[in-house]
């Protein structure tokens, strides 16, 4: 049992002493990252998905509906049926029909934000609720919420590197529930359109090279950062790529008629028979600065001995 397995069974038992009643989900980390904190939002309005990111004044994180946030989410397809992203999609935000709302439709069920460290425990909403359609695609989920739990341990800082985010992740997928494939968004995060330059770090000479709108994934890390490079997002992991899917795993996308950018890290699980029902862990790298700070940092990270493979 992992740590993070213990905590959620714990406040699943009523033993935690951190609560979850109602409005318990608005806290503020932070952790000092050069000239500025780097400070984190949580709201009950997105049952404890992060709302917010800043740093030197600067949002990074356009959070509008229950989607546009930085978060988690997971998607599976059902009895070995054909697979959309969509259909069968366990959101920690919440789910489409929450809009722009002050409610989520994702369960709390416990959540810790000391210092520069939070931890949650969400009950996510499906994004699709019952007969909606995503494109010409309808959800198959039979219910709002899900059985599935996502847990987060998110801290500000790591050993030196002021401007890295160790976001952990565990995705728990019930039994009784039968995929082949499932699909972890370990984490996602959609940003202002001003974060209008892509880039994509090459692990071998660790210089930045500039990307396409995509849309879609490739290997490399991912950071997106303002025109003048002063602020920017990257996202980098240890544990990619996936088995089977070595070309692929960070993503970027710009959506230009809403007015937002996103990255995401990927990660999936594929058996013919059925996957397993239990515990999937991710660690992932949020690294927040200057385009500089960004790249530096997430070079430092990859030659980290304990992640050198």
């Amino acid at each position: 049992m992992t740590r993070r397995t213990a905590l959620a069974a714990l406040f699943l038992m009523g033993a935690g002493a951190v609560s979850a009643r109602a409005g318990d989900a608005d806290t503020v980390i932070r952790g000092k990252a050069g000239p500025s904190d780097i400070v984190i939002t949580t709201t009950s309005r997105l049952s404890g998905a992060i709302h917010s990111l800043t740093w030197m004044g600067k949002e990074f994180i356009d959070s509008a509906d229950h989607g546009r946030q930085l978060q988690s989410a997971s998607s599976f397809d059902v009895g070995n049926k054909d697979f959309w992203p969509e259909a069968y999609n366990p959101t920690e935000a919440g789910s489409r029909k929450d809009g722009v709302g002050r409610t989520s439709s994702s369960k709390l069920i416990g959540i810790e934000a000391r210092g520069n460290k939070l931890t949650t425990i969400i009950r996510p909403a499906f994004w699709l609720a019952p007969g909606e359609l995503s494109g010409k695609y309808p959800a198959k989920n039979k219910q709002v919420l899900s059985n599935h739990l996502i847990t987060k341990q998110v801290a500000i800082g790591y050993k030196h590197y002021a401007h890295a985010i160790d976001y952990r992740v565990t995705f728990s997928i019930p039994e009784g529930e039968k995929h082949t494939l499932g699909q972890f968004e370990a984490v996602t995060g959609y940003m202002p359109a001003e974060f209008n330059k892509f880039w994509g770090l090459d692990v071998k000479t660790g210089q930045l090279n500039p990307l396409t709108d995509g849309p879609g994934e490739q290997k490399d890390p991912v950071i997106l950062s303002t025109a003048n490079g002063l602020w920017a997002m990257g996202v980098w992991s240890p544990d990619q790529p996936s088995k089977g899917y070595e070309t692929i795993g960070y993503g970027r996308f710009r959506f230009a008629a809403e007015k937002v950018v996103k990255w995401n890290c990927v990660f999936r699980v594929k058996d013919p028979g059925a996957i397993k029902a239990g515990n999937y862990d991710y660690r992932v790298f949020v690294i927040v600065g200057s385009a500089q700070n960004v790249r530096d940092t997430m070079v430092g990270l990859m030659n980290e001995k304990e992640f050198k493979k």
